[in-house]
């Protein structure tokens, strides 16, 4: 099953991410710790790496698909766009896809926890709070299929209630057929 997190920066989704990996013993796959390593590794800045950095980690996961492992993805995914990446890699692959939307019902705590934000993700930026309110508007027109659970909860009921939504999208027959794409190769 592919498992694409979405949430504006700040809003605890890379936090119910690990837990969530941890509970089901899955890769995690980061968009933001892949765009830093393009920078360090010598891409300009002024270059597409927040688009490369989905686009690598839409590989990598494919390729732990195909393996048969569970992939959790943790980006924003706060346009379509970046959402169509996952919904065409689980069709290529038919797989089930579920997305995990979470969001701060608090706008201070989200404030708070995004000014206090110390990730260790060398020389990646952190987002200003005026940057996260502009990017709100993504998540307004989202009417796609999703489970949306507020950071404001405790950690273990949010993830109990994400493992709830996955259950009822996993197919008991999963198993994973290579196509003959040979995009996919």
């Amino acid at each position: 099953m592919l498992i694409a997190m979405a949430g504006l920066p700040g809003s605890g989704k890379s936090t119910v991410s690990v837990e969530l990996a941890q509970a089901l013993g899955c890769a995690l796959l980061s968009v933001d710790p892949v765009e830093a390593a393009m920078w360090h590794a010598g891409v300009g800045r002024e270059q597409p790496t927040g688009l490369a950095a989905y686009v690598v980690v839409e590989f990598l996961a494919r390729e732990q698909l195909l393996i048969g492992n569970d992939v959790i993805v943790d980006a924003v995914n706060d346009v379509d766009l970046a959402r169509e990446h996952w919904r065409s890699l689980a069709s290529r692959l038919e797989l089930p896809l579920a997305f995990v939307e979470v969001f701060c019902s608090n706008e201070k705590e989200h404030q708070r926890r995004l000014a206090g934000r110390q990730r260790d993700i060398k020389g990646f930026p952190e987002p200003t709070w005026q940057s996260v309110v502009e990017r709100r508007s993504g998540f307004d027109d989202w009417d796609g299929d999703r489970v949306r659970v507020d950071s404001m909860r405790p950690l273990a009921d949010i993830v109990a209630t994400v493992l709830e939504y996955l259950a009822s999208r996993r197919r008991p027959d999963t198993t994973i057929q290579p196509s003959g794409d040979p995009n996919l190769a």
